[in-house]
């Protein structure tokens, strides 16, 4: 059996999309076959992100509905040939569709063909994060290191550890600015770790193109291998694999001496 990876935030624009297609490919990447899941019905863009937006056909409600079966509504990547499929959420309804009775079979037939399914939450804690979570044995919440952001990221955490998933909860703290944090101008890693009180995964160093390749349907972790966000995403991908890689996402040949030994006692201390 597969593993069910719900990636979830409590606020909106913290790029939990981006960070569930990027691990999708950084899994891919590493050997493991992944189905990515939107439940974010009536606003999807997983598919934008993973640049499969016009090989939609069916969604998660035309199989919830009967309407078709699971294995039609499934889209392969191109790029990644029996490695990498979507199942796209619905552009035109509403959350209210997701039963969770059957979205739980349709999670559990995933996970008999893939190593990971990767479910995109919705923002908030209503229908759609209550039947995303309800299905998934892990989450990772992703926040970025703004007080708004990290608020939410704690309520969340509150409700998923009533859950009690069977791999537990995860942290990927996302946009990471060096400048602002160095600063003071930004939460540091140890003060949201502190906050959370949830096991740190991944670190993502902010970087234009990010954005970029987004808006082309790509990702870093196609267009450029040594981009630091890149790097991010592979290595919370290995974490996620059981790699003991250790938490410092900085490319440090790029930093100057002061910058180095700012970031090295960081990482040292969240170690």
């Amino acid at each position: 059996m597969g593993t069910s990876i719900v990636v979830t935030s409590g606020k909106g624009g913290v790029g939990k999309t981006t960070t569930t297609a990027s691990l999708s490919l950084a899994l891919v990447q590493a050997g493991k076959t992944v189905c990515a899941v939107d439940l974010d019905v009536g606003l999807r863009n997983l598919d934008s992100c993973l640049g499969l937006s016009d090989r939609i056909i069916y969604d998660m409600t035309d199989v919830l509905s009967g309407k078709v079966a699971l294995s039609q509504a499934l889209i392969e990547h191109p790029n990644y040939h029996d490695q990498l499929f979507l199942l796209a959420a619905s552009q035109n309804d509403s959350q209210e569709v997701l039963d969770v009775r059957k979205i739980q079979a349709i999670i559990g037939e995933l996970k008999q063909q893939y190593d990971f399914v990767l479910l995109d939450c919705p923002a908030g804690i209503e229908t759609g994060f209550k039947a995303a979570v309800y299905v998934a044995d892990s989450a990772i919440i992703v926040t970025t290191p703004e007080l708004a952001a990290v608020s939410d990221a704690d309520r969340v955490v509150g409700l998923l550890e009533k859950m009690k998933l069977s791999y537990g909860i995860h942290l990927v703290i996302n946009r990471v600015r060096l400048q602002m944090i160095e600063n003071g101008k930004a939460m540091d890693i140890q003060s949201i770790v502190n906050r959370l009180s949830v096991p740190l995964i991944g670190v993502i160093i902010d970087d234009d193109d990010v954005i970029a390749t987004s808006n082309h349907g790509q990702s870093v972790l196609q267009e450029d291998i040594e981009n630091p966000a890149a790097v991010g995403y592979r290595n919370l991908a290995h974490r996620i694999l059981g790699e003991k890689i250790p938490l410092n996402e900085i490319d440090e040949h790029r930093l100057s001496s002061k910058k180095q030994n700012f970031w090295q006692r960081m990482f040292h201390h969240v170690n």
